[in-house]
Order: structure tokens, then sequence, then C-alpha cells
């Protein structure tokens, strides 16, 4: 009972307290997300919407016990107490949005005004948006030098990957997701030993591996032709298409054993140019010493470098994010 007392942190409670405040005070919103990482994605979508007569404070679901995850954040919204004008919750959208309300869950990421979901799978779909890694490769390596198009790889990936992709939206949607589970898409999907000069047989070894999963799913379930087009169609109206697919798939997937691998190899060979730059440079040999290592301590890891990357912001999916913030602010 103690425990439920301190976690039950409410919008009743903010609402008295912003009641209680001077008039001349910003109103304070309290936005709920899932985890450390979320608190950065999710304050640069809400600042836009900040001034003189509101600010949002993003946190954690419980300063108590550390309670993380998808499940606290919504716990208020689950047992009852509901979120309300200041206090909203800020979720991944993981498949809620796609199975659109087949779950309970689902109903009420989608159905709540004061829930607010990625569209796409995570954050760390965002964070891998695939127009803005060559400026993930510069940050790293301080090297504007396009030596791998980012755009056409992930086009071609997500293409490959879409047929099976269908299939794993529909059995979530129908309860039979135990026969094909996102871990098992999560394996199909991984390019593996990829080659940053002949990336095209990567690309064809996920087509080789779904094609053979997509046969295998329509031996088991002969009768699902009509289902399955039912729900190409939809999810393409969700947003969904051939050449974004990568966007939905599970987050920590996309960024740990697709990307950050893919990007890794990039940047060893940008930087590899840049040091030959300066090794073939005609200066005396301390003067090169010294700006290879001016060069090398500007360096920058690849994985804190992504996690910054805010470049999704030109996409169309970040942008329904915050129409769905304008509207709640403007009811």
């Amino acid at each position: 009972m103690a425990k439920r007392l301190k976690d039950s942190i409410n919008s009743s409670y903010f609402e008295a307290a912003n009641a209680l405040t001077s008039k001349k005070a910003r109103r304070r919103i309290v936005a709920y997300v899932e985890s450390y990482d979320d608190i950065y994605f999710w304050r640069t979508v809400l600042s836009e919407f900040e001034n003189d007569k509101r600010y949002f404070e993003v946190m954690l679901p419980s300063k108590v016990n550390l309670t993380r995850g998808k499940k606290s954040v919504l716990m208020n919204f689950l047992e009852g107490e509901p979120l309300g004008k200041d206090m909203i919750a800020c979720v991944d959208a993981d498949y809620d949005y796609l199975v659109q309300g087949r779950t309970a869950q689902s109903q009420r990421v989608l159905e709540s005004p004061y829930v607010f979901h990625t569209y796409v799978y995570a954050i760390e779909n965002f964070q891998c948006y695939a127009p803005s890694l060559h400026n993930v490769c510069v940050s790293v390596t301080l090297n504007d030098h396009r030596i791998f198009d980012f755009r056409e790889y992930f086009r071609q990936f997500s293409e490959a990957i879409f047929p099976l992709f269908v299939w794993s939206i529909m059995l979530y949607r129908n309860g039979n997701y135990p026969k094909f589970t996102i871990s098992d898409l999560n394996r199909i999907a991984d390019p593996g030993g990829f080659n940053v000069q002949n990336p095209e047989p990567s690309i064809a070894n996920v087509k080789r591996k779904v094609h053979t999963k997509v046969s295998d799913l329509q031996r088991h379930f002969p009768n699902a032709k009509e289902e399955y087009l039912q729900t190409k169609e939809d999810i393409k109206r969700l947003g969904v298409t051939p050449q974004t697919t990568y966007l939905y798939i599970q987050g920590h997937h996309l960024f740990d054993a697709v990307v950050s691998p893919i990007l890794s190899k990039v940047c060893n060979l940008l930087r590899q140019e840049r040091q030959n730059e300066i090794n073939r440079a005609t200066a005396h040999k301390t003067q090169k010493r010294n700006e290879m290592t001016c060069y090398e301590n500007s360096l920058q890891d690849i994985k804190a470098m992504l996690k910054k990357n805010n470049g999704y912001m030109a996409s169309e999916q970040f942008r329904r994010v915050q129409a769905d913030v304008r509207r709640y602010l403007e009811g």
C-alpha cells in the first residue's frame, strides 16, 4: 500500500499544483517516458511547444523504485488513475500502432488523448533514419566524403524484408505470433557479412532468408492469402512502405545488429582515408605526428553519436508525433 501511495502521483495532483501557483507562472506538464535514453528524444519533441505559458518536465515513471519500461509508464492509465492535461505518457509504438487495437495495450496507446507514441517501432529507429546516417559518419570521423549510399541500402534492405514483415504484423494481429515472433524476424533481418564496397551480397542474403521463411509460413497457413493482402494494404495506409520497413522493425535490433555494424565499417574507412591524407602530407615528422594526434583526439564514439542523432526531425513520422502533441495542446 505504501508503495502504491508513493507511485500514485497522477494528473489530479499536477492539476492542483498548477492551480495553486501564480497566474503568471508557467504551467508544468509532466511527461513520463520509458527509459533514460527516451528523455532526450521526448525533450527534442516537446521543446518546440514550450512558451511563456507552459513547459514540460520529462521524467521516468518512478523515482521511488526506479521502475522503467512501457508498462510502468502506462501504470496509472492501466490502473484507472487517468492521465490528463497536466500529465502525459510518451512511449515507443512497438507493434501497438500497427496491430491497431487488437490487444488491450494497443487500444490504450491509440485511444487515449494523453498517450503519445513514436509511430515507428521505437526511438532507435528514428536515430537510424537513413537520410541522416551520413551526417553521423561526419560527426564521428570529421570526414565528409560520401563513400556509401545509406538511403539506397536501407531502401533495398526494407524491400527485402517487407514481405516477411507483413506476415509478422498479420500473425501478431490474429494471435498466431508464437509461430513467428519478433525475435524470429530479427534473425532473418540480419544482413551479416556486410562489405562497404560490395553491399549487394548482404541484401541478397536477407532476400534468400526471407524467401525461405515466407515459403514456410505459406505452408503452415495455406488459407492466409486474403488476410495477408488485407494486412499489407492496411499497414501501407498506416504509413509503412516497402521502402521504409526498417523504421518499423524492432529498434534495438536495427540499432545494434544492423546499423551500428554498418556505420562502424564505413567510419573505419573514412578514418583510414583521413589518416592516409595526413601521412601523405608534405610536412616534417613532428608536424605530422601532432596533426595525427589532434585528429585522433577529435574522433567520436559511433553509438554515442547515433544516440544523439536528430536528423530524423525531417521525417514524416516525426512530424506525425509533433502533430499529435499540437492537437493535444490546442484541444
